[in-house]
């Protein structure tokens, strides 16, 4: 945290704005001060999207003003206020895959001599911006669809370095990274603020907003909740101020009657290309919680259960009946459902009707039940509170939150026994996160099982009736509903072994 002086480099005061008589955002003041990491926090409709929007010259305020380098501006352009110096880094990278990193950082601003590119003279200065931020792991003149997410976000903010930026606004860009990718952008963002940069962080994820933020702003329904110092904060009362309750209720308990029954799947020295070994039973009527560090066969776990990287040796049982699932659709025909980890990608057909994305595995599996499955598909949105313009809006106009839980209303519209999230929160806020573990508490209490694979220990810790730790591709240890995250921590990382059994309990 570096924030070297008080005196704004960008300000916006009064701002209004307003969508088809909806008043989205309501007379806000936000500032951020040069060489500080200024957190902008709220739930999905808070109006953080549009208020970025506003700042990149994306869309106009109708009534306010924003003021740079102490002087009102009005961009009316995103090219303007990149020109000037304010660049957006949005979660929907707008890189080009065919082309080289120093193609993107300089596209339709390359150097020229002579009348033609200068490609020795774009490819030096991308050089040595990538120099300048301590990145010598990507060469300028690498194909950008080649490179990783994480190197991809890297090569996004070099091109706002290109700009000579002085504020750099980041749209939850860790959404997709690993934990060590979310250290190396730690690192690159600390760098930025030690020159002066000033940096708006918008993220769900409260430890980074923790982690990063010398203050945080909070937006409610369009409106300003309040800007504090960082340190001024609880985790508690940032959670109470965003969505109006306490962390404390955060992770819902189980409903009262939800009884442990019998075993809904059972695997038997389960094995893939990614797994080896794997024992485990899941009950019906308990939700079991895997953790583990990225890479570690969480994932691949959950698809040898659902048959995309289908189990080649061991036994998997299904009611107590062995079973063989070698593809997603026999997964469904047996009862499972997946909510994968990137919805957007394995989840949804973002062109397509809500409607048409709820009705997508039944019309897909079970075409005799679309009719029956047609009738019920208001009622299942309305008991996931699913905001939209009506099922015929297409799904990319959602928020984060409810294309989550249109993914939901799709899978629950199969009637599954049993039900595997991947990252089941990933991107979504606080107020929709609750309402995917209340989803689980009530699946959990219909005698449903569900498997849950999560890279948050709070959401494992709060969430699970079993803990269940891989590593390195084995299932390595089981622990009981409440387990300190030093405990689960030290299993994932090998640095401990508190024992396994494979019965559904922990010896």
């Amino acid at each position: 945290m570096n924030a070297t002086t008080t005196q704004p480099v960008l300000a916006v005061s009064g701002i209004r704005k307003s969508f088809f008589g909806v008043e989205v955002l309501k007379g806000i003041d936000f500032d951020v001060r040069p060489g500080e990491v200024h957190g902008l926090v709220g739930e999905n409709g808070a109006g953080k999207s549009t208020l970025m929007k506003i700042i990149a010259g994306v869309q106009p305020a109708d009534e306010g003003t924003v003021a740079y380098l102490g002087e009102e501006v009005r961009h009316a352009h995103p090219r303007q206020a990149m020109d000037a110096g304010i660049v957006t880094v949005f979660q929907e990278f707008t890189l080009l895959p065919e082309r080289t990193v120093a193609q993107n950082v300089y596209l339709g601003r390359e150097p020229r001599r002579g009348g033609f590119v200068d490609s020795k003279a774009m490819i030096s200065r991308t050089a040595e911006l990538l120099a300048d931020l301590g990145v010598s792991f990507i060469e300028p003149q690498a194909r950008v669809g080649s490179l990783t997410v994480a190197e991809q976000q890297i090569v996004e903010i070099v091109k706002a370095l290109s700009f000579d930026a002085q504020v750099i606004s980041m749209d939850e860009p860790t959404a997709a990274l690993s934990d060590r990718e979310v250290e190396l952008l730690y690192a690159i963002i600390r760098r930025l603020t030690s020159r002066g940069v000033a940096v708006i962080y918008v993220s769900h994820r409260l430890k980074e907003i923790f982690d990063l933020c010398d203050r945080i702003t909070i937006l409610k329904d369009g409106a300003l909740v309040s800007t504090d110092e960082t340190a001024a904060l609880t985790t508690d009362e940032l959670v109470r101020r965003m969505v109006g309750r306490s962390i404390q209720s955060y992770f819902p308990d189980a409903i009262e009657g939800t009884k442990v029954g019998d075993p809904r799947v059972e695997l038997e020295e389960c094995g893939n290309a990614y797994v080896d070994g794997v024992s485990l039973t899941l009950r019906a009527g308990e939700i079991v919680g895997i953790a583990g560090l990225q890479g570690s066969g969480r994932t691949e776990l959950v698809e040898g259960v659902f048959g995309i990287q289908a189990f080649t040796r061991g036994t998997m049982r299904i009611d107590g009946i062995p079973v063989r699932i070698t593809s997603a659709r026999s997964a469904v025909r047996a009862g499972l459902a997946l909510v994968s980890e990137d919805r957007k990608a394995q989840g949804l057909a973002l062109g397509q009707s809500v409607l048409d994305n709820a009705l997508l595995v039944v019309r897909s599996v079970f075409p005799g039940r679309t009719a029956a499955s047609r009738r019920e598909v208001p009622g299942v949105l309305s008991s996931l509170e699913i905001s939209s313009r009506g099922v015929g809006q297409e799904a990319r106009f959602l928020s984060g939150g409810n294309q989550q839980k249109v993914v939901l209303a799709k899978w629950l519209l199969t009637q599954p026994q049993i039900v595997l999230f991947d990252e089941p929160t990933r991107g979504i806020d606080v107020g929709a996160k609750y309402a995917v573990y209340q989803l689980m508490r009530e699946l959990a209490a219909q005698g449903k099982a569900v498997l849950m694979v999560s890279s948050e220990l709070p959401e494992i810790i709060g969430m699970s009736d079993r803990i269940l730790v891989m590593h390195d591709g084995e299932l390595v240890a089981e622990l009981p509903p409440g387990s300190a995250e030093h405990e689960i921590l030290g299993a994932a990382t090998g640095a401990i072994d508190p024992g396994l059994s494979t019965d559904g309990g922990a010896r």
